[in-house]
C-alpha cells in the first residue's frame, strides 16, 4: 500500500475518484449541476498534483518526493489542522447551544475526535 500511495498517480487519481463520489452524492440529492462543479474542482486539483511535479511541495504532498524533512512538516501540519478543526467543532457546539439547539450535530464529531486522539495516545505509548 505504501508503494501505491507514493506513486505520482495516486493523489491525482484519488482526487478524481473523490470528485466522482461527490458528484454521485450531489446527483442523488437532486443537484447534478453542483456535482459537476465539484467534480471539475476535484479534477482540477488532481491535474495540479499530476502536472506540478517540479514543485517540491507538490511532490511532497503527492508522496513521490517525500523525505524526513517533509514527513516532519506533514506531522506538524496535520497536528495544526486537527487542533483547528477540534476548536471549530467546540465553537460550533457552544454556538449551537447558545442558539437554543442541542448541539447534536457537533457532538458526534467531537466524540470521534476525542476517541481517535485517545486511541492514538494509547497505541503510540504502547509502541514506544
Amino acid at each position: 500500500m505504501r508503494t501505491v500511495c507514493k506513486s505520482r498517480w495516486f493523489l491525482p487519481l484519488f482526487s478524481v475518484a473523490l470528485g466522482l463520489v461527490v458528484f454521485g452524492a450531489q446527483a442523488v440529492g437532486g443537484h447534478p449541476g453542483s456535482g459537476l462543479i465539484s467534480l471539475g474542482i476535484m479534477s482540477a486539483m488532481g491535474a495540479v498534483f499530476l502536472f506540478g511535479g517540479r514543485s517540491e511541495t507538490i511532490r511532497g504532498l503527492r508522496g513521490d518526493g517525500r523525505d524526513e524533512r517533509f514527513r516532519q512538516i506533514d506531522i506538524h501540519a496535520t497536528a495544526f489542522a486537527g487542533m483547528v478543526v477540534t476548536a471549530a467543532i467546540i465553537i460550533a457546539f457552544v454556538v449551537s447551544l447558545a442558539q437554543g439547539h442541542d448541539g447534536g450535530s457537533y457532538t458526534w464529531l467531537g466524540a470521534v475526535a476525542g476517541v481517535a486522539y485517545l486511541v492514538a495516545i494509547v497505541t503510540l505509548r504502547l509502541r514506544s
